[in-house]
């Protein structure tokens, strides 16, 4: 049987360490605009909302996740000192969580830009995939 146990570090810089899910999140976003600009851009929409959406999916990304990491799999421990939930650097994300925080930020920007949500949830779902 093979053991794979590779640094969970990609590169470090005197004190800052980034970590290779760290990267590949950064990845995924950037691939993410890119593909939601280019789908904006090929229906005839302005991409102008395009960061403010991201910024919203961004968050909504990481709270959920940490939020469905924390309650989900050690609501006691985290109950019980919750200020560690912030620590999200100490590791621990859910995907579920991250798609529920997705769901809720895309909720809040439609209501806030006045997008429909269901369309707006047309489009994310290809590079939400990601």
């Amino acid at each position: 049987m093979i053991y794979w146990n590779a640094d969970p570090i990609a590169v470090s810089i005197g004190p800052l360490s980034i970590h290779w899910y760290g990267m590949f999140f950064a990845a995924a976003f950037i691939a993410g605009m890119w593909i939601m600009g280019s789908m904006f851009a090929r229906e005839g929409r302005s991409t102008d909302d395009l960061d403010s959406l991201l910024g919203f999916v961004v968050a909504g990304t990481l709270v959920g996740a940490r939020l469905g990491h924390c309650l989900l799999y050690d609501p006691g421990y985290y109950l019980a000192n919750p200020l560690l939930i912030l620590k999200i650097w100490e590791g621990g994300l859910a995907s579920h969580g991250g798609v529920i925080g997705i769901l809720a930020a895309v909720g809040v920007y439609a209501r806030r830009s006045g997008m429909q949500f269901w369309w707006l949830l047309d489009r994310i779902a290809v590079p939400a995939a990601l």
